[in-house]
């Protein structure tokens, strides 16, 4: 397998951030920043698109109750 080429948002500055890469057959891989050892998860360009979508139109804001 080639080696990916991961990258994250340049909004991350702890280190504990969410990478992702273009894989050779289309698909998008994402992996955790703190464990690239770890296998990533791997999604097609359609899930992918409509996860991103899905963020830009606020979807996963869910109102979490405080503790």
């Amino acid at each position: 397998m080639k080696a990916l080429n991961f990258r994250r948002s340049t909004y991350c500055h702890t280190g504990s951030c969410v990478e992702v890469a273009p894989m050779t057959d289309g698909r998008i891989a994402v992996r955790d920043s703190k464990n690239p050892a770890i296998e990533p998860m791997a999604f097609s360009r359609d899930e992918w698109i409509a996860f991103v979508r899905g963020v830009q139109d606020n979807q996963f804001n869910f109102d979490m109750p405080v503790q």
